[in-house]
């Protein structure tokens, strides 16, 4: 993740305008840390299509954008995973469009490739003697993963609690955590992990806004990501799309 002091003295005055001037201009995208592999694809097919437009995107935990957002940062596009995250950028009257729907998640249990805590369901997450896992409740890989353990009775023996799903992720593939929740496309990217599959009835979904927050450029990103450009690259990564 670019830090905040990074892409503050990097972008401070600039605003995202229409790169079809012959002029250089950048846009800051802000987004959930699930999206940061599939937004890395997505940068590059928008600069590629957009010459002279650079896109930087920012990743961290939904509720840390927002409060980035909130307190000034310069951000362009704000992608969370949740759309509760959105609201109070869109109340505050940082958007210059409304929000609409990019992608949607589901949440699996990930653990280490080999597995070496051998776990079959959710109720191993109430296992003491395993290291558990989870996001910060403050985050929505946090938040769902919460409401799925209550869904399905399961009260899990945590750990540590991540402040976004990038850092629970690292934990589980490096095998620092024997078990935890993440999202379905975590797994997919990452050979590291395994997924355990979590049933439907107890699972939740995670749907994804994204909104502009500068006319110009950011506007077309927005339109780019939903289009069926983006969307083919975030299916591509496991997501669902509208």
């Amino acid at each position: 993740m670019r830090s905040l002091v990074f892409t503050l003295v990097l972008l401070t005055g600039c605003g995202a305008t229409s790169g079809d001037d012959g002029q250089d201009h950048t846009v800051l995208v802000f987004a959930a840390a699930s999206l940061a592999d599939v937004f890395a694809e997505v940068e590059a097919a928008f600069e590629a299509a957009h010459p002279g437009v650079d896109v930087q995107v920012n990743t961290a935990g939904s509720a840390t954008l927002r409060e980035q957002i909130l307190e000034g940062a310069p951000a362009d596009v704000f992608a969370p995973a949740d759309p509760a995250a959105m609201d109070p950028v869109v109340a505050a009257g940082h958007t210059v469009s409304a929000p609409v729907e990019l992608a949607r998640n589901t949440m699996q249990i990930g653990v280490p490739a080999d597995d070496p805590a051998g776990v079959r369901g959710l109720e191993d997450l109430a296992r003491a003697e395993l290291l558990v896992g989870l996001c910060t409740v403050s985050v929505p890989c946090g938040a769902l993963a919460r409401q799925l353990l209550a869904n399905a009775g399961v009260e899990p023996a945590v750990d540590t609690e991540e402040p976004d799903v990038g850092s629970l992720r690292t934990k589980l593939a490096v095998g620092e955590l024997d078990v935890g929740i993440v999202y379905r496309t975590d797994v997919i990217a990452d050979d590291r992990l395994r997924g355990v599959d979590i049933a439907d009835a107890a699972n939740v979904v995670a749907t994804y806004p994204i909104a502009a927050l500068r006319p110009g450029v950011a506007r077309d990103f927005v339109a780019f990501a939903t289009g069926p450009e983006g969307r083919r690259i975030l299916v591509e990564h496991g997501f669902g799309t509208p």
